[in-house]
């Protein structure tokens, strides 16, 4: 039987010498393999770990749930955020109230790339927005994490190559493998029609496509919040607030400012 992949949190209690020790002498004798082990949170430790059915994770439950010396804060099957916890020792923020919602700060950015790296990688319609002021690193992270997920990127619309604002795709770009990026701002205040078409046409290709400033571009469109899958902000501190009046100034630039041009 192949075995299977878990993921077991918990805070430690009593940080006495060799508790470690104990919890991978304990995981060897049930014969579990320990895959990953980290510090996820003050105080908590994270590890991956490989069981060949669900009767070694129960007894693994019950002893540890004896132990005075850690709480068990979770046992369960591994999802996206536990594994970038155990890759990089820290948690993925994610709002209260909007689950689809996920927050970083610039110096995260690695933990940023990684996380829409494995988004990107999914198969099938993904459709993502990332909020954030200019030159925090929206663009430059979209492109970093399709390069990981070995995506081939297009912008329908950006200020990172002057002012972008494409009309048409040629045969192979219409690839469902491709990663779409479409700036939102950029698009409502430059585009034509034939621009919309082009979005309208990508936005029903199977294909990941993202979308920066989510808000502009939903009040301009017949998209809705809703049609988003996952949300992402990005800021330059935990405190900095988005401010979309003064992003919108920061992206209105005239074609002589960049030499813009429409293709």
């Amino acid at each position: 039987m192949e075995k299977k992949e878990w993921y077991l949190e918990y805070e430690i209690q009593n940080n006495r010498p060799g508790l470690l020790g104990d919890i991978s002498s304990l995981l060897g004798m049930l014969a579990i393999n320990i895959v990953t082990i980290n510090g996820v949170d003050e105080g908590r430790r994270g590890l991956l770990i490989l069981a060949k059915d669900d009767e070694q994770i129960e007894r693994l439950e019950s002893i540890l749930h004896t132990m005075d010396t850690i709480k068990v804060m979770k046992l369960r099957e591994p999802k996206l955020r536990d594994r970038l916890a155990v890759r990089h020792g820290r948690y993925i923020q994610r709002d209260a109230d909007d689950r689809k919602t996920f927050r970083f700060v610039r110096d995260e950015l690695g933990l940023l790339v990684d996380f829409m790296a494995e988004l990107f990688k999914q198969e099938g319609h993904k459709l993502i927005g990332i909020r954030g002021m200019p030159r925090v690193g929206k663009t430059e992270s979209i492109v970093a994490a399709s390069v990981c997920a070995n995506k081939r990127w297009l912008f329908l619309s950006s200020t990172l190559l002057k002012q972008t604002v494409r009309t048409q795709l040629i045969e192979d770009e219409y690839n469902e493998n491709n990663l779409f990026i479409i700036d939102g701002i950029v698009s409502t205040r430059r585009a034509n029609e034939r621009h919309w078409q082009l979005v309208r046409e990508i936005m029903r290709l199977p294909a990941v496509k993202v979308v920066e400033h989510p808000d502009i571009f939903v009040q301009n469109t017949e998209y809705s919040m809703d049609d988003f899958d996952y949300f992402i902000e990005l800021r330059n501190h935990p405190d900095e607030e988005i401010v979309y009046d003064m992003v919108q100034k920061n992206n209105m630039f005239s074609d002589s400012d960049f030499g813009g041009f429409d293709f």
